[in-house]
């Protein structure tokens, strides 16, 4: 997420309480508008275009498609002005903006800024929503979109109320990185182990958002820390916390979601149900056992209780007892397949 302060204009008391540095932030985000406007694609912009070209918009799960190209038309034809899209205590909660919880998110500062969040978004959306199902990892986007922006005015009333600050409350953020940081805790979660290297320090994925957090406000002192600790924790929340159970029961779902929902994989999935057909309902034990006797007595390509219906190999019980026409007729089958 990256700050943008109040404009001059609609609140000159409140821009008193902004140091010069965010002053300073403020005008740099104006340039990069009018400049944005006046050269139409930027660099940014174009090399994502290119990095999606390569991955092959086939190849990228739909959500995660879907996902990206709402924030890149987002970002040419935004629904507001920055400083009316972004979130913060003052705007949101004293005056009720609400809207700004869903425009803050999709909505960045610059082409840069949209090019390394929604890289970051197709390489943890190729591995998540392959992992999740789409319609778990799209409940997972919406949801987490919403609540990174709850998260994140609660920090900063906090840091205002702690730190006697009320510059905190002012602070305005835009952006989709508070919710990739969310998936990063989602995807070291359900992918486990590995490091990473981050300014030159190789450390275990498991704490290398944290690792991260600090980075990026050392390297990028515009970009909102509060806004992506408080993907963390949104993330945290679902991993460690109640977060998972709730959104589950909200859904109605009881079982497990991985069972539940469509998973993208370019290849169907099967249900548990889906899954008793095919074995009948044996453990592995006692369809190891069902296909060594099936095997001993192979009942051939017999249509007789099957048709033309799919017929799991393996795991057909035969008669325990064929009359001696059945066996002829077993055997000519066999000779006539071999």
């Amino acid at each position: 997420m990256h700050c943008i302060p109040k404009t001059p204009e609609r609140c000159s008391r409140r821009m008193a309480l902004l140091s010069f540095h965010q002053k300073l932030h403020f005008l740099e985000i104006k340039v990069a508008t009018m400049r944005r406007r006046q050269k139409g694609l930027n660099a940014g912009l174009l090399l994502l275009l290119s990095q999606v070209h390569q991955v092959g918009f086939s190849n990228i799960p739909p959500v995660t498609l879907a996902t990206l190209a709402v924030n890149v038309f987002l970002f040419l034809q935004p629904l507001k002005r920055l400083d009316r899209a972004c979130i913060s205590v003052d705007e949101a909660l004293y005056k009720r903006d609400w809207h700004r919880l869903y425009l803050s998110p999709f909505h960045h500062a610059d082409d840069w800024h949209l090019y390394f969040n929604m890289v970051s978004l197709l390489w943890k959306g190729l591995k998540l929503e392959r992992r999740l199902g789409s319609v778990w990892f799209g409940y997972i986007i919406m949801l987490f979109s919403l609540l990174v922006g709850v998260v994140y005015m609660i920090l900063e009333l906090a840091l205002a109320e702690l730190l006697d600050d009320p510059r905190y409350k002012y602070s305005c953020a835009v952006g989709f990185s508070g919710v990739l940081f969310a998936l990063k805790v989602l995807n070291n979660h359900y992918h486990p182990g590995g490091t990473s290297n981050i300014m030159g320090i190789n450390v275990s994925n498991r704490y290398a958002c944290w690792l991260e957090l600090v980075a990026i406000h050392l390297l990028n002192p515009g970009s909102s820390f509060a806004g992506h600790l408080a993907g963390i924790l949104v993330g945290l929340m679902y991993t460690m916390g109640p977060l998972k159970s709730i959104m589950k029961t909200c859904a109605g779902q009881r079982n497990s979601y991985n069972s539940e929902y469509f998973r993208y994989s370019g290849t169907p999935s099967y249900s548990p149900q889906d899954y008793n057909v095919y074995t009948g309902g044996l453990n592995e034990d006692e369809q190891f056992e069902r296909a060594v006797r099936n095997s001993l007595n192979d009942s051939g390509g017999s249509t007789r209780h099957y048709s033309n219906e799919r017929r799991p190999y393996g795991f057909w019980l035969p008669p325990e007892e064929l009359s001696a026409e059945e066996l002829r007729r077993q055997r000519l089958n066999r000779f006539e397949r071999w």
